[in-house]
């Protein structure tokens, strides 16, 4: 059998399963990995390896079995040094070595952004114990913003307003945090007007951006998306700048997720994940091409065209709320019927549940945003979950 590239996909959650949709729609053979079997990008790819990928060994003897063309991180939870050991031995990382080591690390890549690019962030500290929590708390100021330095979603995030809280946060951060580093980064509360999401596609032919994106959070992870979110011209050429700094800082080609604050025309630099974005979930239905097909594309070196927008879109989360293995979706006609837009679902095929874990997706195309939220909400809304007896 003939294919364009072979992919090892490490990690298989949602945007690992539209990822290798995308790829295997250009001809590529995709090896899906994770910790669990059943991982809904497993169900879509070629073949799939069961391990934990924070075991050096286990992920050496992975790539050396399947000798990809590409190594695709999806996730957060990697032993980084294999894979920069790798790279060195001729394997392709993306984006890189480096962007996955600085960005699977809060606190690298903001020391990259702040020390070394001079870009606009938050005050911050980080700390390994409580009391470098409360030093932390007591130079950013309350309230302030507690994390992990390793995680995803949000998980172990939490906003803390009086002193009294910040032994809970501490120990939130450190139970829910990914790898085994204890470690949390102390940031200043910004009180911004609003974030985006600004993904910025490095490819072959140069640096390219989708319209920015629009979202809200709760726990620390998304619950809708829209797009495009009004910015002034001088805010959106402030966050491309900033963007292409730190993409080209890390190198390498693939889609980078890069998260801004903006009050006013100040744009603060947050996060950057090199890889799909949860956010991103909306240009399944807002762009010409989707952020795992731009990812895909550029991946496999091949041209970007015009990113184009197709009109006003958003995503909702469609979220369980308990802890079982036998359940089924119910209420998808009544959510596609949702009257005033275009209204679409994705199911992600979990072959779990557990509470507030993202299970699906509605998406709704409108004639403006706040129409395009309604829609996508209500839709959300209506998709059940039936957990049985």
């Amino acid at each position: 059998m003939t294919f364009t590239a072979r992919i090892l996909l490490l990690g298989s959650g949602e945007l690992g399963r539209e990822f290798v949709i995308s790829a295997k729609r250009l001809g590529c053979h995709v090896i899906a990995c994770d910790s669990y079997a059943g991982a809904p990008a497993m169900q879509v790819a070629d073949g799939f390896e069961i391990f934990s990928m924070l075991d050096a060994d286990l992920l050496r003897a992975a790539i050396e079995r399947h000798r990809p063309d590409f190594v695709v991180p999806e996730i957060e939870a990697i032993r980084t040094e294999v894979l920069a050991e790798m790279e060195a031995e001729g394997v392709t990382i993306v984006p890189s070595a480096r962007a996955t080591i600085m960005t699977m690390n809060r606190d690298r890549i903001r020391e990259v952004a702040a020390t070394e690019l001079g870009l606009r962030t938050s005050r911050y500290r980080y700390a390994e114990t409580l009391e470098e929590v409360r030093a932390g708390a007591a130079h950013t100021g309350l309230p302030c913003v507690i994390k992990p330095v390793m995680s995803s979603s949000g998980k172990g995030q939490s906003t803390v307003k009086t002193a009294d809280d910040l032994e809970r946060a501490w120990d939130y951060a450190v139970a829910n945090m990914r790898g085994d580093r204890k470690r949390v980064i102390v940031e200043e509360f910004v009180d911004f007007d609003y974030e985006i999401t600004l993904l910025t596609v490095r490819a072959r032919d140069g640096v390219h951006f989708c319209p920015p994106i629009g979202h809200r959070q709760e726990r620390g992870d998304y619950q809708e998306s829209w797009q495009p979110t009004p910015m002034s011209r001088a805010a959106l050429a402030a966050a491309e700048d900033m963007a292409r700094k730190v993409v080209d800082d890390l190198g390498g080609y693939g889609i980078f997720g890069v998260e801004f604050f903006v009050k006013g025309e100040e744009v603060i630099f947050s996060e950057l994940s090199p890889r799909p974005h949860d956010t991103g979930m909306v240009t399944l239905v807002s762009q010409n091409l989707n952020e795992f097909d731009l990812h895909a594309r550029a991946i496999l070196g091949l041209p970007i065209p015009e990113i184009r927008l197709y009109g006003p879109s958003a995503s909702a989360v469609i979220l369980a709320d308990r802890d079982a293995g036998d359940f089924r979706f119910e209420g998808l006609g009544d959510a596609l019927a949702v009257p005033g837009g275009e209204v679409d679902l994705r199911i992600f095929a979990k072959p779990v549940t557990r509470p507030n874990r993202r299970m699906g997706v509605a998406l709704a195309r409108a004639g403006s945003v706040e129409d395009a939220r309604r829609i996508a909400a209500e839709a959300a809304g209506r998709v059940r979950i039936d957990y049985g007896a």
